[in-house]
């Protein structure tokens, strides 16, 4: 044992010794007054913004969950998606429109008239010069986002189109919809690439890795699906949900992905093995998105909150 002074200054030593404060867990924001169906991080992490059935696309500060600016709309906002340089985000709304926000000032600057149904999804291209869109109305489009002006028009899914996502190298679009089926389109001239069959219920969201190599979806059948995006060839089928899977989000290694039995997962794309639950919604979780840099998820759904944590306070296996 040292003697009793240096034992004195070890302990001393010990307590002036800053202590890691332990993660003070996920944030939960009651954040609309109904069903939130979708989440954007914006490209420097900064602001995340939700859509809502309450007619309105909210953005939140993302590090501490007040409120930056409500924007509101005539009909329910489906979808939201921030443009790469994040001037502008894109709100796909139930009439069929879809409007481009600056974030900056709540300022609208372009209104697209783009569907004759719900406008239920939208992307950007990689470039910011054009916005993909998903309809009811059974169609994807691709417009200038500069002008408003159609580029081109996808013809093909037999039934509503739910969700769209451009690729990574901007050649490609795809899409999901309730007859089941994903497909691809090149976005230049609308000719149909290649149809993704599997599913054995209605598909609502795709998204691209990060290298474009990747193309994910999910359904009602309870599965996310990983596919080959240059052949069309099934990789991997993620199950493990009790219920719908409404979104997916990649994030390096990882996929996200939202489900109606009230969680959302994240699943290693090597290997297609769950390896967390996040902290479960008290209603079904319709959306979830990580922002830029991995570092953190949002979910959101049916209960009206918004919850946002860290990706590494989550431990592997967590329920």
């Amino acid at each position: 044992m040292p003697p009793p002074r240096l034992f004195t200054l070890i302990v001393l030593a010990a307590l002036a010794r800053p202590v890691a404060s332990a993660d003070p867990g996920p944030i939960d924001m009651p954040a609309h007054t109904n069903d939130i169906f979708s989440l954007a991080f914006s490209p420097d992490g900064k602001l995340l913004a939700s859509a809502s059935k309450d007619r309105t696309a909210v953005l939140w500060d993302a590090e501490t969950g007040e409120t930056v600016r409500t924007l509101a709309h005539k009909s329910d906002v489906l979808r939201v998606a921030f443009a790469p340089d994040g001037k502008l985000l894109a709100a796909a709304c139930k009439d069929g429109t879809v409007h481009l926000w600056d974030p900056a000032d709540g300022r609208v600057v372009r209104t697209l008239k783009a569907h004759a149904n719900w406008a239920a999804g939208v992307a950007w291209s990689p470039d910011g010069r054009w916005l993909a869109t998903a309809s009811a109305d059974k169609t994807t489009a691709v417009w200038d986002a500069a002008t408003g002006a159609e580029r081109c028009r996808f013809r093909g899914h037999t039934a509503e189109v739910w969700g769209v996502a451009f690729h990574p190298g901007g050649k490609w679009v795809a899409s999901a919809g309730k007859d089941k089926s994903v497909r691809l389109w090149d976005a230049e001239t609308g000719a149909e690439v290649r149809v993704f069959t599997g599913h054995e219920h209605e598909a609502y969201t795709v998204a691209f890795n990060a290298d474009g190599s990747l193309l994910a979806s999910c359904s009602s059948d309870k599965t996310a699906r990983l596919w080959d995006a240059a052949t069309g060839k099934s990789v991997r089928r993620l199950s493990g949900h009790a219920g719908t899977v409404y979104t997916v989000a990649f994030a390096g290694p990882t996929l996200y992905s939202a489900s109606g039995d009230k969680t959302a997962k994240a699943w290693d794309v090597a290997t297609g093995d769950a390896r967390r639950t996040l902290p479960a919604h008290r209603n079904e979780v319709l959306a979830v998105a990580v922002s830029p840099d991995g570092s953190r998820w949002a979910s959101a759904g049916k209960d009206r909150t918004i919850r946002i944590g860290s990706t590494a306070a989550t431990p592997a296996g967590a329920k």
